[in-house]
């Protein structure tokens, strides 16, 4: 078998949603969207199930999903239906739906349903992706009500710039909430992750962990919330083949790794298919046996290679960490010019195990 592998620790996912609930002092939906952002959006819920409050997932489709494994507790649609067929189904399955257009307002309006729904009425507060605009906020909310197909409504905002401490982007997002629900009953959900390890004063009645959930900062810099994060998802792999070059020899593709002196090249069982980053730079870490190395020439689809000239004791069946514990997710993704976020959803072809 392939060796490369993604192993999930369910005792560290409990830890990083207790956290969520500790620092909010409210309650906490579980965002499981994508997959549980590549950790398995089912093994990953029914890890939490004697916890969690609810899950949060992007569409019915996986919403659905987790009512087929057996989970019960409410899940929210983070971006609501997109078609009226789907409402008689949100009713039926019990969900949450979130709602944010005039044309989903129209269409649950005109619906006959089996049951009233929970909803989860959206704000644009300045991110300026969906949500209703502040001035006409109010009227959504007294339409909703006056529908008689609520039987309850959270008011409901997301933060575009939560992860940056040092911009009043989210100051202004929380005032102008504030200012577009005063008077308007009912809980609210302000939080995502960023906001609930770094924004206290965006309070709320919910909070919506994700990236946080994973163990994983989203913050560029140091933050101290953050440091407590456990890391959930380990991904390894195996060195295959051991090359001895001399200097002046290159590695891989494009030569774009070529060697300063004699060294020992360690190929291993892992590739951009997989979901590795193919432009990880030379240099980016590794943990070649638990011990710091480093990825030498150009990723592809199956394989890379890394440096053993300095890991004597490494050879062939070698572990080799790319992230965990011992090497940062965020750290690569810094390093590759992406974000953590897309790095663990892209994880593809790697079986997980799970541990407790």
């Amino acid at each position: 078998m392939r060796p490369a592998r993604a192993v999930i620790d369910l005792a560290a996912l409990r830890q990083n949603y207790r956290l969520a609930r500790e620092l909010s002092d409210a309650r906490a939906l579980a965002v499981i969207k994508a997959d549980a952002y590549g950790h398995g959006a089912v093994a990953v819920a029914k890890a939490l199930a004697s916890e969690a409050d609810g899950f949060a997932v992007a569409c019915i489709e996986e919403a659905l999903e987790l009512r087929a494994a057996g989970i019960r507790a409410p899940i929210l649609l983070l971006e609501g239906f997109f078609g009226i067929d789907e409402l008689p189904l949100i009713a039926e399955h019990d969900l949450w739906t979130v709602i944010h257009a005039d044309w989903q307002l129209e269409a649950l309006e005109r619906t006959a349903l089996a049951r009233p729904l929970q909803v989860w009425l959206k704000l644009d507060s300045g991110m300026h992706r969906v949500g209703f605009f502040p001035q006409d906020y109010a009227a959504a909310y007294h339409r909703l009500l006056a529908s008689g197909k609520v039987s309850g409504i959270v008011k409901l905002t997301h933060f575009a710039r939560a992860d940056e401490p040092d911009s009043p982007a989210t100051s202004v997002q929380i005032a102008t909430f504030r200012a577009a629900t005063e008077g308007l009953p009912g809980p609210t959900s302000l939080r995502n992750s960023p906001a609930t390890l770094g924004w206290p004063q965006a309070a709320g009645d919910w909070v919506r962990p994700g990236l946080m959930l994973y163990g994983v900062t989203p913050f560029a810099t140091p933050q101290a919330a953050a440091e407590r994060l456990q890391p959930v998802m380990t991904l390894t792999s195996r060195v295959i083949a051991v090359r001895e070059l001399p200097a002046g020899e290159p590695v891989g593709y494009g030569a774009r790794f070529v060697t300063a002196g004699p060294t020992r090249v360690g190929v291993v069982a892992l590739g951009y298919a997989d979901g590795y980053p193919r432009h990880a730079p030379n240099g980016t870490p590794v943990a070649i046996e638990g011990r710091p190395g480093q990825l030498i020439g150009r990723v592809s689809m199956d394989m890379l290679t890394v440096d053993l000239t300095d890991h004597p004791q490494a050879g062939v069946g070698s572990e080799v960490e790319f992230w965990g514990r011992q090497v940062s997710v965020a750290d690569l993704a810094e390093r590759c010019d992406t974000i953590p976020y897309q790095l663990l959803c892209n994880l593809k072809r790697v079986p997980r195990s799970y541990r407790d």
